[in-house]
């Protein structure tokens, strides 16, 4: 994480459930908490970016606050007594001292202090319409793309030529 040029993406995991349409039709929270992780690992995987999606429990009693790994993607459970707010807010400060972070959330309240701390915003809805755009190129490369039977052939440009540079090292 020690690179300035390291773009780390925040995101209020319930704040964009609750304000992206495609999410209002998913049946109960852990399956739209899936569909976020799944669709967010994929784009981290395409864009090279680290993401950390923060999940309040503050209303769960008993919560205890836990990190899993999902690929490129953080995902950060809050403590009972945390809103994913104060973690946001926590990581936005000391992730800028890194390098560029945008924060995905439609607060208005947070929008503000995390700009005070050198983060960017982003709102939920335009969040999303980029993370569909990416996902719509990669799939419409790979169909452009015939799959033969080399792996090299399957890679994105980007990974193919990172592994070009280390074969020749």
């Amino acid at each position: 994480m020690g690179s300035k040029n390291k773009t780390h993406l925040l995101v209020d995991g319930y704040n964009v459930i609750f304000n992206v349409p495609d999410f209002k039709n998913t049946a109960d929270l852990d399956h739209a908490r899936e569909k976020l992780i799944a669709k967010l690992s994929n784009y981290a995987a395409l864009t090279g970016q680290k993401i950390i999606i923060v999940f309040d429990a503050h209303r769960v009693p008993g919560g205890v606050a836990h990190i899993e790994e999902h690929g490129d993607v953080e995902v950060v459970f809050t403590a009972e007594s945390e809103t994913a707010d104060n973690v946001i807010e926590r990581l936005a400060g000391k992730l800028a001292r890194e390098g560029i972070v945008q924060v995905v959330t439609a607060d208005y309240l947070e929008q503000r202090l995390i700009l005070g701390q050198g983060a960017y915003r982003l709102p939920p809805g335009e969040f999303w319409q980029q993370v569909c755009r990416v996902h719509a190129r990669n799939s419409t490369r790979r169909e452009e793309k015939p799959a033969e039977g080399y792996l090299e052939n399957r890679l994105e440009d980007k990974i193919r030529k990172v592994l070009e540079d280390w074969r020749q090292k």
